[in-house]
């Protein structure tokens, strides 16, 4: 079809609006968006954005399929400021990138600073159009599967169906922390598996036993976007990955090997909320985990928001480590020697924590 066509453009636009209007729809979700001839995804969004607005609806949302990396997705989403147009793009795409990036770790293949590289790269793409460091949220919809990966998040080992669950609450809970609006593609919360071809991840879950509001993932999934909804850090907050111990407690780092843990915060004016994630199937750790000093002081307690494991422990009290003591390598590549606030915190294998004061 050929798109770059102005009168079928407006023929589009039109059409699309009509629905708006007709049937009072909240937002489009839009396949294949970055294969739109000319300047169309530019203008279909900003259509749909002014359009609603004219229609009193200040909270439209559109997101749009961009099956690629950072650099091609900035050419889509928001309005950069040094784009001569006045347009403004689709609110948000699919976050394929963090997709190519978080499962991985989530199953212990790779490491935790393969998270907090994307993001940091992430952030100098997008330099000219975040406006602030929690804008990000807003511009990407995070997902763990979806039919297009051909690879659901749960892995069933034949010899232990339920050995590796712990991997699948674990990876929503990372979703449900980092920047972005997290997307459960279907069945992940009726614990769905599958991996190798359209068919294996695109399972008639209507036709099997339904939807059971009694399964373990959907009760998990639950509680996990209940925290979300009562902390408004995990949906606004900016976003910071946080080194932890390793080499005796006195070398701090985001952990550079498989199985290590992932620790960031989300910080939203004075509330930090913290997730750590022990991406190990085997090992329980106990790490020191550093948070912001400015919002804690020495015997803070924090409690466990959520925890995917039944009989998880308690963080230890805020203890600080005075400067000098200590050489913290930060995901930007300084290195400090404090002073630290820091949580010790005891992880089971494939367990994560979200933590608030």
């Amino acid at each position: 079809m050929r798109t770059d066509n102005e009168d079928l453009q407006r023929f589009l636009i039109r059409s699309y609006q009509y629905v708006i209007a007709r049937f009072d729809v909240d937002g489009f979700r839009i396949d294949t968006l970055k294969y739109l001839k000319g300047d169309l995804a530019r203008i279909f969004g900003n259509s749909m954005r002014e359009f609603a607005l004219s229609v009193g609806k200040k909270n439209f949302f559109t997101f749009g399929e961009v099956f690629d990396n950072d650099e091609k997705i900035a050419q889509f989403i928001g309005r950069g400021t040094r784009d001569r147009s006045d347009l403004v793009g689709v609110d948000a795409a699919l976050d394929f990138p963090l997709r190519f990036t978080l499962p991985s770790v989530v199953k212990g293949f790779s490491s935790p600073s393969n998270v907090s590289g994307m993001y940091q790269h992430r952030k100098d793409v997008e330099r000219d159009i975040l406006s602030s460091h929690g804008d990000a949220t807003r511009y990407f919809v995070t997902f763990l599967d979806n039919h297009d990966v051909k690879e659901r998040i749960r892995f069933v080992d034949p010899a232990d169906e339920h050995k590796l669950d712990g991997q699948v609450t674990l990876g929503l809970a990372c979703l449900f922390g980092l920047q972005g609006i997290p997307c459960i593609y279907y069945g992940t919360e009726q614990g769905l598996h599958g991996r190798g071809t359209d068919e294996a991840v695109r399972e008639a879950l209507w036709g099997g036993p339904g939807f059971d509001r009694t399964n373990p993932f959907y009760r998990a999934l639950k509680d996990i976007a209940s925290a979300r909804r009562q902390e408004p850090a995990l949906r606004y907050g900016r976003q910071y990955f946080r080194p932890v111990s390793g080499k005796g407690g006195n070398v701090y780092g985001v952990s550079p090997f498989p199985g290590g843990v992932l620790a960031f915060s989300r910080i939203l004016n004075d509330r930090e909320i913290i997730t750590v994630a022990n991406t190990s199937g085997t090992l329980t750790l106990t790490i020191d985990v550093i948070i912001e000093g400015q919002l804690s002081r020495q015997d803070d307690v924090y409690r466990i928001l959520f925890s995917n494991q039944k009989q998880p422990t308690a963080p230890n009290p805020v203890f600080v480590r005075p400067a000098g003591s200590v050489e913290v390598h930060e995901v930007d590549g300084s290195i400090g020697t404090g002073p630290l606030h820091v949580l010790r915190v005891t992880l089971n294998p494939m367990e994560v924590q979200i933590l608030g004061q």
